[in-house]
C-alpha cells in the first residue's frame, strides 16, 4: 500500500471503562466512514492512567490476550474493514504484567503485540510497580497496510528503539502515549517539556526516514492519593520522513485524519542516506551502560 490514510484518536478517559470503549469505538467508525485504513489508540485507552500511585488493586484491570478488549476490538476492525492499534494492561501470568500494544488486522484477527520495552518509576508514573519489560524485541507487525513500527509511551525518548524498528523495515513508526503535566510546574517548564516531547520525536522521523504517528491522551486525571494529578497535554501530532507536521491537534479531544505516501521514505533516504553512512564498525560501546 503506497497511501495510507491514519486516524489518531486523542480523546479523555473516566473511571468508566465501558464509557472509554464506547467513545473510543464511536470514533473507530466515523474514521472509518471517512476512509481510514488505519486507526491508532492512545496508551491504556479503556480506564484513567492509573499508575499515578502504587496499588495492588490496580492488577485487577489487567486482562488476557485473546480477552475482553481485544475480542471487541476485533469485532469492530471487522465491521470497519480498518487495522486498529489498542492498547491494554495485559495480564500473561499471575505476577506477571505488561504495558502492551495490540495490532489487530482488518478482518478481526490479531497481527502481533509489542511490549513496552522502556518502563519508567517517576512521580505520577510508577509503572515498574505494575509493568514487566518487554520481552518482544523491536520487531514491525506486518499488516496489510504495511510494516508498523509500534513503541509505546517511554519509548519515545530513546533512539535506539525507533532505528531497530527502522532497521527490521517498518513502514512507520507509532507511539501510543500517555504524557502530560504536573500541574505545580510553571508555564516556562511545562513548555519546555512538550516542546522536548515533540522535538525528539519529529528527530526519529528524520533519523530514520519514515513518517512518524504519536497518540496522546488529553484531559486532566487526578490521583487518587490527593497527589497533584495529571494534564495530560493532548497533542497528538503525525510527523513526515523529514520531520514535518502534517497534522498537529490541540489539547482537545479529537481525531485526525491523515494520508501518509508510504514512498516517500525511499526518496528521502535517496538524499540523506543515514542509513548507508552509519558507522557499524565504531557502535559497539553503544551496547554498554555508561563509559568510564
Amino acid at each position: 500500500m503506497s497511501r495510507l490514510k491514519v486516524a489518531l484518536i486523542q480523546q479523555s478517559c473516566s473511571i468508566n471503562r465501558q464509557e472509554n470503549i464506547d467513545k473510543s469505538t464511536s470514533e473507530i467508525r466515523q474514521a472509518a466512514a471517512k476512509g481510514a485504513n488505519l486507526v491508532v489508540l492512545q496508551e491504556l485507552h479503556s480506564t484513567p492512567y492509573f499508575c499515578q500511585n502504587e496499588d495492588p488493586a490496580n492488577f485487577d484491570l489487567a486482562e488476557t490476550i485473546p480477552g475482553p478488549a481485544t475480542d471487541h476490538f476485533s469485532s469492530v476492525a471487522k465491521e470497519t474493514g480498518v487495522v486498529i492499534v489498542a492498547s491494554l494492561f495485559e495480564k500473561r501470568a499471575a505476577g506477571l504484567y505488561h504495558n502492551t500494544a495490540v495490532v489487530i488486522e482488518s478482518d478481526g484477527s490479531i497481527a502481533g503485540t509489542y511490549r513496552k520495552m522502556h518502563i519508567p518509576d517517576d512521580p505520577g508514573y510508577y509503572e515498574k510497580f505494575y509493568f514487566t519489560p518487554g520481552d518482544l524485541g523491536f520487531t514491525p507487525i506486518s499488516t496489510s497496510v504495511g510494516k508498523l513500527g509500534v513503541l509505546i509511551c517511554w519509548d519515545q525518548w530513546y533512539p535506539e528503539a525507533a532505528r531497530l524498528m527502522a532497521m527490521a523495515g517498518a513502514d512507520l513508526l507509532i507511539y501510543p502515549t500517555a504524557i502530560g503535566f504536573d500541574p505545580r510546574d510553571n508555564s516556562a517548564e511545562q513548555q519546555r517539556q512538550l516542546d522536548a516531547w515533540v522535538t525528539i520525536q519529529r528527530g526519529h522521523a528524520i533519523a530514520n526516514g519514515l513518517p512518524l504517528v504519536s497518540v496522546n491522551r488529553t484531559g486532566f486525571e487526578s490521583a487518587p492519593d490527593d497527589g497533584p494529578g495529571i494534564q495530560f497535554w493532548g497533542q497528538s501530532f503525525v510527523a513526515g520522513c523529514q520531520g514535518e507536521f502534517l497534522a498537529q491537534a490541540g489539547d482537545e479531544e479529537t481525531t485526525l485524519l491523515v494520508e501518509l505516501d508510504l514512498t516517500q521514505g525511499e526518496e528521502v533516504r535517496r538524499i540523506w542516506p543515514f542509513m548507508r553512512d552509519r558507522r557499524i564498525d565504531a557502535y559497539d560501546e553503544l551496547k554498554k551502560r555508561w563509559l568510564e
